[in-house]
């Protein structure tokens, strides 16, 4: 994914600045899951990623003829992508931010007695497996943007240092030495309070009914259980990659990697449908 552009990516890049559609819509297929997983962790719902992501390839689309070829393609869409993310003000958790101290309150804290049965007829381990997930992806919401997009970078993706400073501007060392104070602080937290990842007494099988009452799940709506994975081979790098850093590979076991919703395909290729061979030629 970081290699240099090849030959035939700068053929394809050639063609869909110049308005062929059909090398665009190539172009897009390339980029769409790593957009849109980067989507998901940033903001923490699939819902507010599909947003997101439709907007950071519409800005790939129009800005494609700004692509000068200095760095990896892959990497220009990164920077896109993380300079759009880091300033997304429209998602649910900009207006209620979180905070380690608020995830382990609640997890101390709260009420889960004479609730009723609220799974309406889903099978419990579902959505156990449901809230996990969703817990897991939310709880990166206790980071700054910055912070969180550090720790995804290197985590999920394993981008090398030095290009991972090119994005966020900052240097490899500064890069690396904050990604390895970000993982021992998620770390922590779940060694601390998680019983999936930890050593933590929480459980999602017994905090089913609460998360349903206070609206984190939704029984009728199960994105990441219905959600496809994609290939193995691409966690087990990740894993990997995890396990070179500092072995924390089981307490991030959650960073899995989705492909795109079909509806957010779908609208990309209305998009590139009825838009004109100018809205890229020009831009």
């Amino acid at each position: 994914m970081y290699k240099e552009t090849n030959e035939e990516e700068r053929v394809l890049l050639a063609q869909a600045t110049a308005g062929d559609k059909k090398s665009l819509e190539t172009i897009l297929t390339g980029i769409q899951d790593m957009v849109f997983n980067l989507s998901l962790r940033m903001l923490g719902s699939f819902a507010d990623a599909e947003d997101a992501a439709q907007e950071i390839l519409l800005k790939v689309i129009t800005h494609l003829s700004s692509f000068r070829g200095e760095s990896a393609f892959s990497t220009w869409v990164f920077r896109i992508a993380v300079n759009h993310l880091k300033n997304y003000k429209k998602h649910m958790f900009a207006s209620h931010p979180l905070s380690f101290e608020f995830y382990g309150n609640d997890i101390e804290t709260a009420d889960m007695a004479n609730i009723p049965d609220l799974s309406q007829d889903v099978e419990r381990s579902v959505l156990a497996e449901e809230l996990k997930m969703s817990c897991t992806n939310v709880m990166l919401q206790c980071l700054d943007p910055e912070s969180r997009c550090i720790f995804i970078l290197g985590t999920m993706f394993r981008v090398d240092s030095r290009i991972a400073g090119d994005i966020l501007d900052i240097t490899p060392e500064a890069y690396r030495q904050r990604l390895s104070r970000i993982r021992k602080k998620m770390a922590d937290f779940l060694g601390q309070y998680c019983g999936e990842y930890g050593n933590g007494r929480c459980r999602c099988s017994d905090r089913i009914d609460y998360a349903i009452q206070n609206h984190r799940l939704q029984p009728a709506q199960l994105d990441y259980t219905a959600a496809s994975e994609i290939s193995g081979q691409v966690i087990s790098q990740v894993k990997e990659a995890m396990e070179e850093i500092d072995d924390l590979s089981q307490q991030f076991a959650f960073c899995k990697t989705y492909q795109t919703p079909e509806h957010l395909k779908q609208l990309i290729k209305d998009f590139l449908a009825s838009a004109p061979a100018a809205v890229v030629k020009n831009s």
